[in-house]
């Protein structure tokens, strides 16, 4: 039995190489991650969904924020096949993310707010550090920067 979406008209990988800027390549390499899924035209011909072109697009953004391949599948996973999201699909969606953005700003904003200070606090064996470190008491918890890895120094003891 033919797909259903052959008698669509879909959009080939030229054109939606063009609507998002990717690649073909990158294109086909997340069409074998399964993030987009093109259906064959009679001539046997990729064509993709329109809505595909904003799945490509969250990809490449999902991506610069450091979301893994797995990670945004899972999301595009709960977006509806053949149709274009709507902003409810999309709202829900990004509920997904915000978690883990927000750990992330609070992270990078415990980076900013620390930088002037001794960012080491273990990962320099700093023995000497009366501030952040006295008598190197954080490299008991392992290497590394210890404070911003999520260490405090109320969780250590005196010697």
């Amino acid at each position: 039995m033919q797909n259903k979406r052959v008698a669509k008209r879909g959009i080939s990988i030229g054109q939606i190489s063009d609507r998002t800027g990717l690649a073909p390549s990158a294109i086909r390499y997340y069409e074998d991650e399964g993030l987009v899924s093109p259906f064959r035209n009679a001539g046997g011909q990729r064509q993709y969904e329109r809505a595909d072109i904003r799945r490509l697009s969250f990809v490449m953004i999902a991506q610069t924020m450091g979301f893994s391949i797995a990670q945004i599948g899972e999301v595009l996973d709960r977006l509806p096949e053949g149709r274009t999201p709507t902003p409810a699909d999309w709202a829900r969606i990004s509920k997904t993310f915000r978690a883990d953005l927000d750990a992330r700003i609070a992270q990078m904003e415990a980076l900013r707010d620390k930088l002037d200070g001794c960012i080491g606090c273990g990962c320099l064996s700093l023995s000497h550090c009366k501030l952040y470190n006295p008598n190197d008491r954080i490299k008991k918890r392992g290497s590394g920067p210890r404070y911003l890895l999520g260490d405090t120094p109320d969780e250590l003891t005196e010697d």
